[in-house]
């Protein structure tokens, strides 16, 4: 048996299971090691600390000291792409993601009912003129963007698109992704400011709670159809993303709008069959709905045998999310630096070295180690649909912004992890965590100094980014931010910039409905519109 005298770092690969608790996987057969890229690690394991005897002695020598403590921690950095972090977010949110109705697909029949079936759910997940979007099916027909046009017995959902009979894989699902109004029911109303804009139907219209919409999501108004009978308004500054303020059977409030609104559309004399688009949901939530989760993040560390393919790994236990850092720099990659406080650490040996090693957890018995998702990552130069931080003004839905253009912007986020140490324990035996905090740093190209004065009469003020690519994309919300710095940086023969900071805050002050510091959606879908 020849031993490697070393290992190189390209035969490496990190995987991350949720624990059933604190420190504990769930069985076996429902562990789920899921896979990531890191592009770098920051500090990854247990840093243990000894302490040396040094007694009053003669020889003025120290003796052999002894472990008193372990800190567990680590962390990554990783693109970001349309999937791969939503799960992982949750954990730094102390939140699950808000779905809307979302179900495995065990069998596609196609014309002339044109139906997916799923598991029994309630009638009222998918209506009729609901806009699914269907994924991972094996014929091409039966993925993509779909209209609800049946409902039956519980278990069957018709579309009016064409489909084709297969089984599909286990995987497949189908998501409510948006609705399409019937023709002449969607109308804006829009007085101007200090009034916001609203989407209104007729008395006998959509019910548009039915949509499962909170205060603070953001949609997508519009569709790719244009003309007197397409899916979108045909006045420009009607479609396009929008925060919602508030949802009533027949009226959606807006602000934080793509543009000025204006009134358009009167009963009855229009053919317009608009389409208004959703997504996921996660933000920080309050009380019980607050919900902590723990990992064991694992990190393959190659086999130590030549030519064999039995692998050691080294893991965190018990590991809380800490910090994340999402950073935009122009003519880049969108990236994520994620850090976890764990409770222990463990290194697994190769089963063939160690006989009672057990090699690494996500490659035994039934444990579930799906393989990594190919996707192409957010850039920052294509892929930004708009980065706005303007004034919060009451009843203006659009603001002017605050600057034109960025150079590069770092968000944070902290849950303030601290693992909590007690005799008797080599590392900890729990973790709390503290005050969740988001702030922001970025560099404006200055062009006014309105932007300075916000600083300094400490302005309300809000910012959001929008990221679309291939028909998919995400928001960025923070409600309310409070700026700082704002000293205009002057060089020879190059632009002015403006480097700010900003302390984001709870929305409750600008109204209680807003009560969250940083909220993000995830767009399964969206028309190319929004990419324009």
């Amino acid at each position: 048996m020849a031993l490697l005298t070393k290992i190189d770092s390209n035969v490496t690969g990190l995987r991350i299971a949720e624990e059933a608790s604190l420190g504990v996987l769930p069985a076996e057969a429902d562990q789920i090691w899921i896979p990531y890229e890191p592009n770098s690690y920051a500090d990854f394991g247990g840093e243990i600390t000894t302490i040396a005897r040094n007694p009053i002695n003669p020889s003025r020598q120290r003796k052999k000291g002894v472990v008193t403590d372990l800190d567990a921690s680590g962390g990554f950095n990783t693109d970001l792409t349309q999937s791969n972090l939503q799960d992982i977010l949750q954990g730094f949110f102390f939140a699950s993601l808000r779905t809307k109705s979302e179900f495995i697909s065990s069998d596609v029949a196609g014309g002339p009912t044109n139906e997916y079936e799923v598991a029994t759910f309630d009638a009222t997940e998918y209506l009729i003129n609901d806009l699914l979007f269907a994924k991972d099916f094996t014929d091409l027909a039966n993925n993509g963007l779909k209209t609800v046009d049946a409902n039956g017995a519980g278990i069957l959902v018709g579309v009016v698109e064409t489909l084709v009979t297969e089984t599909p894989p286990a995987d497949a699902t189908i998501s409510k992704v948006g609705f399409q109004f019937v023709a002449g029911d969607a109308k804006i109303v829009a007085p101007g400011s200090p009034v916001f804009p609203t989407l209104t139907t007729e008395v006998a219209g959509k019910d548009m709670t039915e949509f499962g919409l909170i205060p603070g999501e953001w949609v997508f108004i519009g569709g790719d159809v244009t003309g007197a009978s397409g899916d979108q308004f045909q006045t420009a500054v009607n479609n396009g993303f929008a925060r919602v303020r508030s949802v009533t059977a027949n009226v959606m409030t807006f602000d934080k709008t793509s543009a000025a609104m204006v009134s358009e559309g009167a009963a009855g004399t229009d053919l317009l069959t608009i389409k208004i688009f959703f997504g996921r949901v996660l933000k920080n939530e309050l009380g019980p709905d607050i919900t902590r989760r723990t990992y064991q993040l694992e990190r393959i560390l190659g086999a130590p045998v030549i030519g064999s393919q039995e692998q050691q790994a080294e893991y965190i236990i018990g590991a809380v999310p800490s910090e994340l850092t999402m950073n935009v720099a122009s003519a880049d990659k969108i990236t994520f630096d994620m850090s976890f406080v764990g409770i222990d650490s463990e290194q697994n040996a190769a089963t063939t070295d160690d006989p009672a090693g057990l090699g690494p957890k996500s490659q035994i018995g039934s444990a579930q180690a799906p393989s990594i998702e190919e996707a192409d990552a957010f850039n920052t130069s294509s892929d930004f649909s708009r980065i706005k931080l303007s004034q919060v003004v009451p009843g203006d839905a659009f603001p002017s912004d605050t600057f034109a253009f960025s150079s590069e912007l770092t968000l944070t986020l902290s849950n303030n992890v601290e693992p909590n140490k007690a005799i008797g324990v080599l590392g900890a035996f729990e973790v709390s965590a503290g005050t969740f905090e988001v702030g922001a740093t970025l560099t404006a190209y200055f062009a006014s100094v309105l932007a300075v004065q916000a600083v300094r009469n400490n302005e309300d003020i809000t910012l959001d980014m929008q990221i679309v690519k291939q028909n998919q994309g995400m928001t960025v919300d923070l409600p309310l931010v409070t700026l700082g710095d704002g000293r205009p940086n002057v060089e020879q023969d190059q632009p002015i910039t403006l480097p700010l900071t900003s302390d984001a805050a709870t929305g409750a002050k600008i109204d209680s409905n807003l009560d969250y510091t940083l909220l993000l959606v995830f767009w399964d879908y969206l028309p190319d519109l929004a990419d324009t």
